[in-house]
């Protein structure tokens, strides 16, 4: 099971990602589709970070590891530090500002939602473990090696 969730939050990062490029261009644009955009991107960040919370929580590379390895020696390692902390808090941040951004466009303050939209975006690919990245990539789609 919980390998099914460890694929199913790796996919829906890629549907955040598509949603919350959509969201931005229809926010720089004024477009009235953001309202139905910014409502299933907020829905999906969500469940992925009940997802996530839930890994975090009973996988390997969360609270686990620190319990075992302590926050001190976790906090030396960048690998441990990632996952353990970094991917975590960036997510986090990234869709509390999701969330501030579609109460934006709800008041159709495009602008500013549109700048929340962009630093949640970057924010969110720098916490990504990405294949490319040593040491914490993950593969591009669910089941890849």
């Amino acid at each position: 099971m919980y390998n099914g969730l460890l694929h199913l939050h790796n996919f829906l990062r890629w549907v955040i990602l598509f949603l919350l490029i959509v969201s931005l261009f229809q926010a720089f644009r004024k477009n009235s589709g953001l309202q139905k955009t910014s409502l299933w991107l907020l829905i999906v960040a969500h469940s992925t970070l009940l997802l996530g919370l839930y890994q975090w929580f009973a996988g390997d590379k969360g609270l686990k590891l620190i319990q075992a390895s302590g926050f001190g020696n976790v906090m030396k390692d960048s690998v441990l530090r990632f996952w353990a902390v970094e991917h975590m808090t960036g997510m986090i941040i990234g869709i509390i500002l999701i969330t501030i951004a579609r109460g934006k466009s709800k008041r159709s303050n495009y602008s500013a939602a549109s700048w929340l939209y962009l630093i949640a975006l970057i924010i969110i690919l720098a916490s990504v473990p990405w294949p490319f990245r040593e040491g914490i990539g993950r593969p591009w789609f669910p089941g890849m090696s």
